[in-house]
């Protein structure tokens, strides 16, 4: 599971390599088994080559110092690192290997600014990174990179089509599942089984009041016509 501050790195090392005019995507698994890459992004240069640089987002020393495989296999590579966590371990960091800091936004700046902000901070240059030469065949990385695109294109979509996606069974099993979690039986308001029901009720009385008024309005209207085939033979018994 991400830690809020994970995300917070992740968002705003997103919207980084945007300004930047950058390709990015996160969580991208190597070529030839090295590893999964936090974030991966493609920049094409104006003398059409491509620059690829990776970034490995670490928030704390005990994950800096996880075993998982670091894939540095790009033309560029960074640490991501909020400004404390720099403090500890950059004598550790490879010479080649850039990095940057996060600083979350103040609130106050967040409540001043004349228009919302696209991420939680920013981040700044502690240390370039050195240009080194692909470690991976660039076409086996190009593929992984739209399959990863894919895979994002894919996820945004299901949450666009939100429940159309699952069966009523599905449904009905997940409801079963919330209505025995945590259920409060003195306030039904915070229960979720209970607001679907009342819904559903209050969505039934709906469509029974609307065909009332629908054979209502038919009955009325078959009476006006009885009543007018009924009048000239009234007139003739006179």
């Amino acid at each position: 599971m991400k830690t809020k501050l994970t995300k917070e790195l992740e968002s705003t090392l997103y919207q980084y390599c945007f300004e930047q005019g950058s390709y990015v995507v996160e969580e991208v698994s190597m070529p030839d088994k090295k590893g999964i890459v936090d974030t991966l992004s493609y920049q094409q240069l104006a003398d059409d080559k491509i620059e690829w640089r990776c970034y490995e987002l670490k928030v704390t020393k005990s994950d800096f110092h996880s075993k998982a495989k670091l894939s540095f296999i790009g033309n560029y590579n960074y640490f991501v690192l909020p400004q404390k966590l720099y403090d500890e371990v950059a004598a550790e960091i490879p010479t080649h290997i850039g990095v940057l800091i996060y600083r979350a936004f103040d609130k106050k700046a967040i409540e001043a600014s004349p228009q919302t902000l696209r991420a939680p901070g920013f981040l700044t240059v502690a240390k370039k990174a050195q240009y080194q030469d692909l470690q991976v065949d660039e076409k086996q990385l190009t593929s992984h990179f739209v399959a990863s695109l894919s895979r994002e294109v894919d996820k945004a979509k299901r949450v666009e089509k939100g429940l159309q996606l699952y069966s009523d069974d599905k449904l009905f099993k997940e409801l079963q599942k919330r209505a025995k979690a945590g259920y409060d039986v003195y306030s039904p308001d915070h229960n979720l089984y209970d607001r679907f029901v009342d819904d559903l009720q209050n969505d039934a009385i709906t469509a029974l009041q609307d065909e009332l008024d629908a054979r209502n309005a038919e009955y009325q209207e078959l009476k006006l016509q009885v009543q007018q085939l009924q009048k000239p033979n009234l007139e003739d018994k006179i």
